[in-house]
């Protein structure tokens, strides 16, 4: 595998244009700082904190309970690892809504950037096609960044696009770890009220 040329920080802005088109749900470490500093941390974001694996099978049952959303999960590498059958899950319920983000930096940033199998030899997108997902695309440098935002648009879902980025800090952004309060605010907002911006 090539070494990735893309930073991180300003990656989903580009990715997603308008963060209120979307029911987001992230994983944790950097691609939760990355989805809360695209979104403000508003109502249309669920971040885990402390539950390693869970962001494909909660964006999953977000997708099928709200059909008529558009739900994005943002995951890390070592995150979506951790359960990654997951995503034969998905293939299997085919959620036409449902799009997942994968953020891999190749390392285990939260513990001391210990090299991660997609530095040596996983390749997630294989994984991906693998499970069964219609529509899987791999970002690597910036130049591609146009035609990924076509297929996180255009793509049959659901689908996966794996974004392999240069090793570094996620977003600067100081996330609310109450997480009471974030469920109560997620839950209150778009999802139950059925209201769009």
């Amino acid at each position: 595998m090539t070494a990735p040329t893309l930073d991180r920080r300003g990656l989903l802005p580009a990715l997603f244009p308008d963060p209120q088109a979307a029911l987001f749900v992230s994983g944790l470490a950097g691609a939760g700082r990355d989805a809360a500093a695209l979104t403000g941390e508003t109502d249309n974001l669920f971040a885990f904190g402390g539950a390693m694996g869970g962001a494909v099978a909660m964006g999953l049952g977000m997708a099928l309970a709200a059909p008529s959303e558009r739900v994005a999960v943002i995951t890390g590498d070592g995150e979506l690892l951790m359960n990654v059958g997951a995503l034969a899950t998905v293939a299997s319920a085919a959620p036409g809504n449902l799009t997942v983000v994968c953020i891999d930096n190749g390392a285990h940033g939260e513990t001391g950037g210990q090299p991660g199998h997609t530095a040596q030899r996983t390749d997630l997108a294989l994984m991906a096609e693998g499970a069964g997902l219609p529509a899987v695309m791999t970002l690597e440098d910036e130049a591609a960044i146009p035609a990924s935002r076509r297929f996180l648009e255009e793509s049959p879902a659901p689908r996966f696009l794996w974004v392999r980025v240069m090793p570094g800090p996620p977003s600067p952004f100081s996330r609310n770890w109450d997480a009471a309060e974030r469920r109560r605010l997620f839950r209150n907002g778009r999802l139950l009220t059925g209201s769009r911006p």
